[in-house]
């Protein structure tokens, strides 16, 4: 989850262990700042208050704790821990008859494979996109038409990359010719890796939340990212240079994060799906989209919200490949994961 990153270390570790008491008959485990209540309305006027909210600092914590006995009723994570958690035995399916907007999700964020057989363990609730942001003063257009802007060594120590599994592999495989990472070769993976190692020796820096990134971007240390969209409203609004290339030859990346239904939960089941019905009703569009996110209720987005809206948020339509993160193999997952730390490390 991508708001999470805009709150320091130390303020998501004070806030992991606090609950905001509210109803007590729904217990929400989510990262910090999605508990406003803008985004879930609808429950608020049908029960009176919102549910309860705990939080964590990252969804590695948020499934040790669960695994360690921690209950909630429904946790918020992003699609590509899907397959972990479900695997587990953590996670109950949803009964999609209860999920008003289920017809309505884009089918570009469900996917066709999120969960074991023909249950659905996961359902999106938000998204945003990943791509190449830059100082249009010292970066032209020209340079970032293609990917490979993270090896030009015309910006050597003058680019980064986030501190993210998830996001850097998005980048990799979207550089060496793969869209669609649910199904990747050996051969395909390899080929991405090799892209990392080679693009590691330019970069300055990894950097792990959007506060960082602006600040690098702002001061002229970083002339190239690959960043997530909020990045860029947020530095137009603040009059500071930046450009957003979503369309660079190679294309570029869908992340989306959504609920699952805890297994273990002890609070009020059909309160469960008021919430996430509330987060994919029509009301919460416009909060989400003000906040950097896209509503995965594609029907009730195009309604609310305008192409012209979308392109400031860094959402619009594009013509170019899209990777969407959606869920992988968990043994895919650790396995770029354990790379990732190695290719950090220099090796």
């Amino acid at each position: 989850m991508k708001l999470a990153a805009l709150l320091g270390a130390a303020s998501i570790a004070a806030l992991s262990t606090v609950a905001a008491a509210q109803d007590a008959d729904l217990l929400v485990f989510d990262y910090p700042g999605f508990e406003k209540p803008a985004y879930h309305q609808d429950y608020i006027a049908a029960h009176g208050d919102s549910p309860t909210f705990t939080f964590f600092g990252d969804e590695d914590e948020a499934f040790q704790k669960i695994r360690a006995g921690f209950k909630a009723d429904v946790a918020h994570i992003c699609a590509g821990s899907v397959s972990r958690w479900t695997e587990s035995g953590i996670l109950e399916p949803w009964d999609v008859s209860k999920i008003t907007a289920y017809g309505d999700l884009d089918s570009n964020l469900t996917g066709t494979d999120v969960g074991a057989g023909d249950a659905v363990y996961f359902v999106p609730t938000d998204f945003g996109s990943t791509a190449i942001a830059y100082n249009p003063d010292e970066v032209s257009a020209d340079d970032v038409a293609s990917l490979d802007v993270f090896k030009n060594p015309k910006f050597a120590g003058r680019v980064t990359l986030p501190d993210n599994v998830d996001d850097a592999y998005a980048l990799a495989y979207l550089a060496t010719g793969v869209d669609n990472w649910t199904n990747v070769t050996d051969a395909q993976f390899d080929a991405a890796s090799a892209w990392l190692r080679e693009v590691h020796p330019n970069l300055r820096t990894y950097w792990t939340d959007p506060a960082e990134l602006a600040q690098l971007l702002s001061s002229g240390e970083i002339l190239v990212s690959w960043a997530w969209n909020e990045t860029y409203p947020t530095m137009v609004e603040e009059g500071r240079p930046i450009g957003f290339q979503r369309e660079a030859a190679e294309g570029s990346s869908l992340w989306l994060c959504g609920y699952v239904n805890l297994a273990d939960g002890q609070g009020v089941e059909d309160k469960a799906y008021d919430y996430l019905n509330a987060m994919l009703a029509d009301s919460s569009v416009v909060p989400l989209l003000d906040a950097g996110f896209g509503s995965a209720n594609a029907t009730a987005l195009t309604s609310q919200v305008t192409d012209a809206d979308l392109r400031a948020a860094g959402l619009g339509n594009i013509d170019v490949p899209v990777l969407a993160q959606l869920p992988m193999s968990n043994a895919m997952r650790e396995r770029q994961a354990e790379t990732f730390e190695l290719i950090k490390a220099g090796f």
